[in-house]
């Protein structure tokens, strides 16, 4: 290529990577882990993960992916040229985004499905697979390898800088009426209560988990996005910005649901039931007395999933459609089309199989991510030149001097030290 796209500004690099890190799992997976590993207390712990141990993760990925100004499997040639060894990170990258957007893909398909029966609020059975699954997935899929096609400035960012504002306005109405509930007082303390008796080894390890995965470490998608980020722009505060926009949309996600879980009087759960099958019950039971209300409500909250999960997906598809267009020359469109029918292909076995979707979810999440990141933080901290390492996070010694030695321990000796206790605790736990 002649020429590449960048990001525009820092407010855009911002609301894009902040896309890839907001998803599912701030909605399904972040509000009941605060409630059952100790509300404030976990949510402090968290807070200390994410920019601690997962952030220096992050500003790794940054740095192979700006330095090398290509696709993750291009910044390894570029910055690791004649060792074979270290393309396994590239490939590594470029492979897991692709598996992962398979089986993603399906539960943005769930979405939509469900965005279109709330209008009528007769939600009916859960199916996970099928042939109507298949036909939604393939809608979500294609909607998003649409925005991929358009290109880095005119469809990701552009998506990114309309879905990322609405993605909060969303969030926030729903949070407002889920705190209003009669009975609502259960959920806010639930999440809000710090229970320090439940500060235990493993709820640092779950506390480190979420973090990692939430800000999308490991699948070449920050090694990609950052190849767009200009030189002039701080990376540091990129990442931070990053990381405090998925913790503050996390939060409301939880007192968007946590609330109206304990209104209704269910059990609080997480994963896709929690989306899929609880709060469907609870939307009906809002329309029992006052349809438009419950419409409303549903289809609100279903409208933010199929955000979230997009936002997430184009990014996903992003990593795949970047090597195929710098390595192989292929035009975007092409491009984007050929990452379309590679997912979808690879998806039909997660389509049609809820046991294949949930051992595939696990291979990705337990032991794909895990040695992309690891792979990453190893090659900035101990094979990368610090002074390589000094001048991306600097901006070559204009910026974040003071602080540099700290990232650069936090990279070199404690990153790949988080990354392993994921790794064990994903085994043991």
């Amino acid at each position: 290529m002649s020429t590449r796209e960048n990001f525009g500004g820092r407010a855009a690099v911002i609301m894009a990577l902040a896309g890839s890190a907001i998803g599912l799992g701030n909605i399904w997976r972040f509000p009941y882990m605060v409630g059952q590993y100790g509300g404030a207390a976990f949510i402090l712990i968290y807070i200390l993960c994410s920019f601690l141990l997962s952030l220096p993760i992050f500003l790794a990925e940054g740095v192979i992916g700006r330095r090398s100004r290509a696709n993750a499997i291009g910044a390894m040639k570029i910055l690791a040229p004649g060792s074979s060894g270290w393309q396994v990170l590239g490939w590594l990258s470029v492979l897991t985004p692709m598996i992962i957007v398979s089986y993603y893909s399906i539960v943005g398909g769930w979405s939509i499905r469900y965005f279109l029966k709330s209008f009528s609020l007769d939600f009916g059975t859960f199916v996970p697979a099928g042939w109507t699954p298949l036909l939604f997935n393939t809608i979500f899929l294609g909607l998003s390898a649409l925005i991929v096609a358009a290109g880095v400035k005119s469809g990701i960012e552009k998506f990114s800088k309309i879905s990322i504002p609405l993605l909060f306005l969303l969030i926030v109405f729903i949070t407002i009426y889920s705190v209003r509930m009669p009975g609502a007082k259960a959920g806010v303390e639930y999440l809000l209560k710090p229970d320090f008796s439940k500060i235990t080894p493993t709820t640092f390890a779950f506390a480190l988990g979420q973090s990692f995965y939430s800000l999308s470490l490991g699948m070449g998608i920050i090694i990609t996005y950052s190849s767009y980020i200009r030189k002039d722009e701080n990376l540091l505060i990129t990442g931070v910005g990053t990381a405090a926009a998925d913790l503050l949309f996390a939060i409301l996600a939880g007192f968007a649901i946590m609330p109206a879980v304990f209104a209704a009087g269910i059990e609080p759960g997480s994963g896709p039931g929690l989306i899929f099958e609880t709060l469907p019950h609870i939307f009906t039971g809002i329309g029992a007395s006052a349809p438009w209300l419950g419409v409303l409500v549903g289809a609100t909250f279903f409208l933010t999933v199929i955000v979230a999960a997009m936002t997430s997906s184009i990014s996903l598809l992003e990593v795949g459609v970047a090597y195929l267009v710098e390595e192989h020359g292929m035009k975007r469109g092409w491009a984007s089309l050929a990452a379309f029918f590679g997912t979808w292909l690879l998806g039909l076995v997660s389509v049609f199989s809820a046991q294949a979707f949930g051992r595939i979810d696990a291979f990705s999440s337990n032991f794909l991510l895990t040695a992309g990141a690891l792979l990453a933080v190893l090659f900035v901290g101990w094979r990368m030149k610090k002074a390589e390492v000094r001048d991306e996070l600097t901006n070559g010694g204009s910026k974040n001097g003071k602080v540099f030695p700290v990232l650069y321990v936090l990279i070199r000796y404690f990153a790949p030290l988080a990354v392993l206790t994921i790794f064990v605790s994903n085994l043991l736990l």
